[in-house]
């Protein structure tokens, strides 16, 4: 469905806006800042898309996005293309590399038009400003409404980090999913990647305390045994894998490694790093990595991973994820494709179940954006109402429409003049629920944006209801979230929820999250990186589908010697560089705290 890093993230909480995790019923939220306060309030995005205030013009225009977020590729159509074309008379034409393959921006870039929109990473980015195939919108965006309020605190302090390729500071990108909390805040209860798994079948096997990874694998091994198949006879599997999002390395392993406070900073590929700022090489024999390589490779030794994962790709999991087939999830935003408040009132949900010798990393929230951006092509063919429609995508309706769906269907006023979920919006993302006709028919799901990425996030507080636009955080939804599920999960932990658990145990580091540039590689480097990463990627696999302890050692050892020769030493020299770099950053946030 969509890849990469912390991008992933954001963009899963944006199309899981009308559903519920547990850890969203247990507390409350972050700070504000004065964007927020000062945000005019415009009215809620109310009735169907054919009922809005046309802005547009008469003339039909197709933009093409070129964007890395999206899973899609094609016009945008269902309820959101036509809410789209009624008020701008703009289609959508979504270029994804995700679908079409990396190909797709080398091509085009050579060609000298990457496309009208694009949503490309942050090296990407700098590449993209030195050959002038980015349009300068500094001028453009004093004129706009929404986003000329972040201009100063956000989007001036990331350009000018650009400054090899932006020497005069000028804005030629907007970062995206940006909080407009501070750069230090954790808004969310439950951190990024940490063990999950679905609290029924954890209790129906006595749920032992975990201790280490080997229980994790044990605690497994006894739910599939009791548990083997879904109530309607699909199979379960303890652990489902997907390769479609690997990078540098292979995606499953990085993220585990975050449970044992090792993170991959974004742009890098050979190298780990700590809340202290140690950086450890992926092939080190004491690598985090390496661990985690080691922990799917036992799973899989005893049966505990599921065959299709060398094969399948993130759609096919996000099925099983929606059908209760997976006991160990790892990504917080996992949570929303089962959990519902009324599965929730029967003690049903999956939730965070804490190991005693974890210690996880997790970033701020990305007040400066997350590692993407999005900007105007320089041969765009009408960048004046891209920016318009840039604008509107971030005024209080053009983010109640991409985080919380459609008014009187996935959500109402409440008498106090907040938001509430209605029933339907409940469940409309897991049921893709029929949406009636006015707002332009077929699933919500299939309807929703294919972008799939947004500049300022839905840890923005909407003006009108003083709330975050995650509706997981809505006090209405927060309220309704007091079920079963969540109360026994309390009282068996103690804690108002995930993340207040791992602080309250000294379990978790929360690390300024930095968003910047960390320079461009040379041909040489792109070209080492890319050889060495279809290798690591091929041998992980392969290490942990090995078929005894030997073949993974002798695979671990032939790629620690193989990648040498690869220009390993070259990429991790470049690697250390920019992470040395974040270090400092951090450094310096928490100094200005």
């Amino acid at each position: 469905m969509l890849k990469r890093s912390k991008t992933v993230k954001k963009s899963m909480l944006v199309l899981f806006g009308s559903l519920f995790v547990l850890s969203a019923a247990l507390t409350g939220c972050g700070g504000s800042s004065d964007n927020t306060a000062s945000s005019p309030a415009t009215g809620s995005a109310n009735g169907g898309a054919s009922s809005q205030t046309g802005t547009g013009s008469s003339k039909p225009l197709t933009i093409t996005v070129f964007d890395n977020a999206a899973n899609y590729q094609g016009e945008q159509t269902g309820w959101y293309g036509k809410l789209l074309k009624d008020k701008f008379n703009i289609t959508l034409n979504i270029l994804s590399p995700s679908v079409a393959g990396d190909q797709l921006y080398k091509t085009r870039t050579a060609a000298g038009d990457l496309g009208d929109l694009v949503i490309v990473d942050n090296n990407q980015f700098s590449d993209l400003i030195k050959a002038g195939m980015i349009m300068d919108l500094t001028d453009k965006i004093k004129n706009t409404k929404y986003l000329s309020q972040y201009v100063d605190k956000h989007f001036k302090p990331f350009n000018a980090a650009f400054k090899d390729v932006n020497p005069d500071g000028k804005i030629y990108g907007l970062p995206t999913f940006e909080a407009d909390t501070s750069p230090t805040t954790f808004s969310e209860t439950l951190p990024y990647s940490s063990p999950i798994m679905p609290w029924d079948y954890y209790k129906g096997v006595g749920a032992p305390k975990l201790n280490n990874l080997d229980d994790l694998l044990n605690v497994l091994k006894a739910m599939h045994e009791k548990y083997p198949k879904t109530p309607d006879g699909k199979p379960i599997f303890p652990i489902t894998l997907w390769k479609d999002w690997d990078n540098g390395d292979m995606e499953n392993a990085r993220w585990l490694s975050n449970w044992y406070g090792y993170d991959q900073p974004d742009g890098t590929t050979t190298i780990q790093l700590d809340a202290k700022g140690n950086i450890v090489p992926l092939i080190d024999d004491k690598s985090m990595y390496k661990n985690m390589l080691e922990f799917y490779f036992k799973a899989n030794q005893m049966g505990l991973v599921d065959p299709d994962s060398p094969s399948q790709d993130w759609n096919k999991v996000s099925e099983k994820l929606t059908n209760k087939q997976v006991l160990l999830l790892w990504y917080s935003w996992e949570t929303g494709f089962y959990n519902t408040i009324e599965r929730g009132k029967k003690g049903d949900g999956n939730v965070a179940v804490p190991i005693a010798d974890t210690h996880i990393i997790q970033n701020s929230d990305a007040y400066y954006g997350n590692g993407r951006v999005f900007a105007i092509g320089s041969k765009a063919k009408d960048p004046g109402r891209i920016m318009e429609l840039l604008d509107w995508l971030n005024s209080p309706e053009g983010l109640r429409y991409y985080v919380d769906g459609i008014e009187g269907f996935n959500y109402e006023k409440t008498s106090d003049g907040k938001f509430q979920l209605t029933e339907t919006g409940q469940t409309a993302f897991q049921n893709n629920t029929p949406v009636p006709a006015q707002y332009g028919g077929g699933g919500y799901q299939d309807g929703q944006s294919k972008i799939n990425s947004m500049i300022m996030s839905d840890f923005v507080k909407d003006p009108e209801t003083g709330e975050f636009y995650n509706s997981n955080y809505w006090s209405s939804t927060i309220e309704a979230n007091k079920t079963a599920l969540t109360t026994d999960w309390q009282k068996f932990y103690g804690a108002e929820n995930a993340t207040d658990y791992y602080q309250k145990h000294n379990m978790i580091d929360i690390v300024p999250n930095i968003n910047t540039d960390l320079g461009t590689d040379s041909s040489d480097i792109k070209n080492e990186r890319s050889q060495i990463s279809d290798y690591v990627k091929n041998a992980s696999w392969n290490m942990v589908f090995a078929k005894n302890q030997d073949e993974f050692n002798k695979l671990w050892d032939k790629m620690k010697k193989d990648v040498v020769g690869l220009g390993w030493n070259d990429v991790v020299a470049a690697d250390t560089a920019k992470a040395q770099k974040i270090v400092q950053m951090r450094a310096d946030a928490l100094a200005n705290k």
